[in-house]
C-alpha cells in the first residue's frame, strides 16, 4: 500500500544482461527502497557497484529483469513505451554532469524544450513558467543568450531549470557538480535544496563526492548490486 507522499518505490528489482547467454550477468540483486516527496537523498557507492544501471531504471530509461517499479503508486512493468515515455516526461526531471544544452537555441528555448517536445509550440503560460524558473535560478537576464556564452555553473543552472519545467515529482541528478569548481558546486547544491524545499520535489543525487553525500538528508549506499545501507543522516524538512 503506497502512501500519498510516495514518489518512487522499488520492489525486489533485479537486472541482468546477456540473458540466456554463457556470459549472462546479474548486476542488481533485489533492490528495495522508497523515495518520498520530502526526500533529499544521495545514491553512493564505488565504481562498478551498479549506480548507473540503477539510475537508468529509476528514470524509466530501462526496464528491470524482474521486480516492480512504482511511480506515483502506478506499476510501470506493463506500460508500453509510449506510456512510459509520457510518465517519465511528466513526473521525472533529469540533470547530468554534462548539461546537454542545445547550442543553437537560446537559454529560454532550452528550458522550454521538454514542453515543446510534449505539446508542440509553447503557450504563453509555458513561457511565463520558464521565465519564472529562469528567475528562480538567478539568470533571468540571460534568457536570450546562447549556452556557449555562459559559464559551466550557469549552464548547469539552466539544465536544472529545464528539468523543473514539467513540474516533476522527482529530480534525478547524475554527478551534477562533478564538472564544477567547489564554490560553484556548493551553489548548485543549494539550488537543489531550494528545489526540494519549495517545489515539493524529491531529489536523488548520484555522487562520488563524500562531502556532498554527507550534507544530504539520506544516503543510500550501493555495493556490488545490493543496498549495503540506507541511512537517515539528518531529519528532512
Amino acid at each position: 500500500m503506497s502512501s500519498s507522499n510516495e514518489v518512487l518505490r522499488l520492489s525486489d528489482i533485479k537486472k541482468s544482461y546477456n540473458i540466456g547467454e554463457p556470459n549472462e550477468i546479474e548486476v542488481l540483486h533485489g533492490i528495495n527502497f522508497t523515495i518520498e516527496r520530502h526526500d533529499f537523498a544521495a545514491l553512493i557507492g564505488p565504481s562498478g557497484s551498479g549506480k548507473s544501471t540503477l539510475l537508468n531504471l529509476l528514470g524509466l530509461l530501462d526496464q528491470p529483469t524482474s521486480g516492480e517499479i512504482y511511480l506515483m503508486g502506478e506499476p510501470t512493468s506493463q506500460m508500453d513505451d509510449a506510456t512510459r515515455t509520457h510518465r517519465r516526461g511528466q513526473r521525472i526531471g533529469f540533470v547530468f554532469q554534462f548539461h546537454h544544452l542545445i547550442q543553437a537555441f537560446t537559454v529560454l528555448d532550452n528550458i522550454l524544450m521538454p514542453l515543446i517536445m510534449a505539446h508542440g509550440r509553447p503557450t504563453k503560460s509555458h513561457i511565463e513558467h520558464a521565465r519564472a524558473l529562469l528567475d528562480a535560478v538567478g539568470l533571468s537576464q540571460l534568457a536570450d543568450r546562447k549556452p556557449n556564452q555562459l559559464s559551466g555553473g550557469q549552464q548547469q543552472r539552466i539544465a536544472i531549470a529545464r528539468a523543473l519545467v514539467t513540474k516533476p515529482a522527482l529530480l534525478l541528478a547524475d554527478e551534477p557538480t562533478g564538472n564544477l569548481d567547489s564554490q560553484t558546486a556548493e551553489e548548485i547544491f543549494e539550488l537543489f535544496r531550494q528545489v526540494n524545499r519549495e517545489n515539493d520535489c524529491a531529489v536523488l543525487l548520484v555522487t562520488h563526492d563524500p562531502r556532498l553525500s554527507k550534507t544530504c538528508d539520506r544516503a543510500i549506499r550501493l555495493v556490488d548490486g545490493r543496498i549495503e545501507s540506507d541511512e537517515l543522516l539528518q531529519p528532512s524538512t
